[in-house]
């Protein structure tokens, strides 16, 4: 497969785990402090993300409530700027402008306690619709996508993962490419290692940062 068709296909991950896993913090992520500030619908976005990522850390850490769902709705907004900082630490090229996804995150809390509780045991997620609408040089790209995540957890951490990509609508030359990255994906698993260590990453480091709100819950 092409290298370039890889690269679209991380890029796409990074944005499916970035609204699967909300994060604390701005909405930007790992911007430098001279980043503009957010605009209001960023922080809109922000607040949301991390509502949802506080009632998640809560189900994980403290198992508390047991039961029910975690349901959330999730914007998030990546600037160009982000986006080509964020790819460069993989060596990899952002093609595109800026990048505005969306998915209705839902978690079943039981499977969250068992995920956190039980010596192995695997998690499979619902099928999760995302769109995206990427900033392209002269006009703007719609794109639907679908993932239904599988994750493995032994002792309370993520040691296997899977993205399991399913339907793509897009624009026929993104799709082709897209088509054949994500398929080679469900196949090889390419993008495990990447999925795992962002799972834990939200476990160990996202939940921690919004402890105090969670804790008391």
């Amino acid at each position: 497969m092409h290298r370039s068709r890889h690269r679209r296909v991380l890029a796409f991950a990074i944005l499916a785990v970035g609204l699967l896993l909300p994060r604390q913090g701005p909405a930007q992520g790992p911007e430098a402090p001279s980043s503009p500030a957010e605009t209001e619908a960023e922080k809109r976005e922000r607040d949301l993300r991390t509502a949802c990522a506080i009632a998640i850390c809560s189900t994980l850490h403290t198992h508390k409530p047991e039961t029910g769902q975690v349901s959330c709705p999730i914007t998030k907004t990546w600037r160009k700027e982000v986006l080509t900082k964020i790819m460069s630490q993989a060596k990899l090229t952002w093609p595109w402008g800026s990048a505005r996804c969306t998915t209705d995150l839902k978690l079943d809390r039981a499977v969250l306690v068992k995920a956190m509780t039980e010596a192995e045991v695997e998690v499979r997620l619902d099928t999760h619709d995302m769109t995206c609408e990427l900033e392209g040089e002269a006009e703007k790209y719609d794109i639907k996508l679908q993932v239904s995540p599988k994750v493995t957890f032994k002792q309370g951490k993520a040691t296997k993962a899977s993205l399991n990509w399913g339907k793509i609508v897009a624009p026929t030359l993104a799709k082709s490419a897209l088509w054949s990255a994500t398929a080679a994906d469900n196949v090889f698993g390419i993008l495990q290692n990447t999925l795992v260590e962002d799972v834990n990453r939200f476990l160990e480091t996202r939940c921690m940062e919004a402890k105090e709100a969670w804790q008391g819950k």
